[in-house]
C-alpha cells in the first residue's frame, strides 16, 4: 500500500505518517509530496491509497487547504487521526556566530504559531513562507545568506543545523491534528470513535439552530463546529462538525435526520486516534 505525506524529510507530517505506518499490517511504501494539495490529489488520482495531512493546530486552528478538499471532494474520507506535539526550534547553520539574520523561513502555520517569539526577538526581520518547516531548514542549509528557519528538532539533524533557540512556539501545549485520508468510505460507528460531517442549511431564521438541536436531542457531544465559505457566493457557508457518542442508535438516528434537514450533507468518517 502506498501512503503519501507532506515532505521533505524532517516534517511533523513525516512524524505522523511514521506513527501511522506502525499501525498498518500491510506492506507500505511512503511517498513524499511538495504540498498538502498534491498529497490529497494523489489519493484522488489513485497514485496512492492513503495520505496523512494536517487538519488542525491548537494555536492556529484549521488547515484550510485540507478541510476544503475534504468538504468539496465527494470521494475523500477520514480514516484515522494522529495527534503530534509541535515543538519549533529556531535553526541556523552550525557555523553561525552572531551575524545579522536577514530572513526567517517556515511554513505559514509555524510562522503564526511563533508570533510572540518573532515579535520579541526579530521584529524587523523579513519572514518568508515555505511549503513545509523541513523545506525551510533545507533552504537554510543550502543558502549562502545568513538566514534561519522555524523547524522541528529532527530537521536540524537531517540538514546539519543547530538550534539557536529551542521551543519558540507561543504555547508549550501546541499540538497538530493529522488525519489519514482515503477514498474508502468508513463505516458509521459510535463507540470509541469520533465522527465528522459537513452540511449546509437554508437561509431561513433558525435553520442552523434546528440542526444543532437534533444533535442535542440525541445527547451527542459536538466537539467542533466551523464554517467555511461555499466559494461560489459571498455569504454562503458550509459547516464542518465533529461529534462523539457511545450509542450507535443515537448516532444513526441523528445523522439520518440531519441529512434530511440539510441542503447538502456529507459523512466524512468515523475514526479513532491512532497511537
Amino acid at each position: 500500500m502506498k501512503i503519501g505525506y507532506l515532505g521533505p524529510d524532517g516534517t511533523f507530517s513525516q512524524q505522523a505518517v511514521l506513527l501511522y505506518q506502525k499501525t498498518v499490517t500491510d506492506k507500505t511504501t511512503l511517498l513524499q509530496y511538495n504540498n498538502i494539495y498534491a498529497a490529497l490529489e494523489g489519493v484522488i488520482k489513485n497514485e496512492i491509497e492513503e495520505c496523512v495531512v494536517p487538519l488542525e493546530n491548537s494555536i492556529e486552528g484549521t488547515v484550510t487547504s485540507t478541510i476544503d478538499l475534504l468538504i468539496f471532494t465527494p470521494e475523500l474520507y477520514i480514516k484515522g487521526e494522529i495527534i503530534i506535539p509541535v515543538w519549533e526550534d529556531f535553526l541556523v547553520k552550525k557555523e553561525y556566530n552572531g551575524e545579522k539574520i536577514t530572513k526567517i523561513l517556515s511554513h505559514p502555520q509555524a510562522l503564526s504559531q511563533c508570533t510572540g517569539f518573532l515579535r520579541k526577538y526579530f521584529p524587523d526581520v523579513l519572514l518568508q513562507a515555505t511549503n513545509s518547516t523541513a523545506e525551510a531548514a533545507k533552504m537554510v542549509a543550502e543558502s549562502k545568506e545568513c538566514i534561519a528557519s522555524l523547524s522541528p528538532k529532527q530537521s536540524a539533524k537531517v540538514y546539519q543545523l543547530k538550534a539557536l533557540y529551542e521551543g519558540v512556539q507561543d504555547d508549550d501545549q501546541n499540538k497538530t491534528r493529522f488525519v489519514v485520508v482515503s477514498k474508502q468510505k468508513p463505516k458509521q460507528q459510535a463507540k470509541g470513535k469520533k465522527t465528522s460531517i459537513v452540511f449546509t442549511t437554508g437561509h431561513k431564521p433558525g435553520d442552523l439552530y434546528r440542526i444543532l438541536d437534533i444533535i442535542s436531542i440525541w445527547d451527542i457531544n459536538m466537539t467542533k463546529i466551523e464554517s467555511r465559505p461555499m466559494k461560489h457566493q459571498l455569504g454562503t457557508y458550509i459547516f464542518f462538525v465533529d461529534l462523539e457518542t457511545e450509542v450507535q442508535e443515537d448516532l444513526d438516528a441523528a445523522l439520518k435526520m440531519i441529512a434530511r434537514k440539510t441542503t447538502y450533507f456529507k459523512f466524512l468518517g468515523s475514526y479513532m486516534v491512532l497511537k
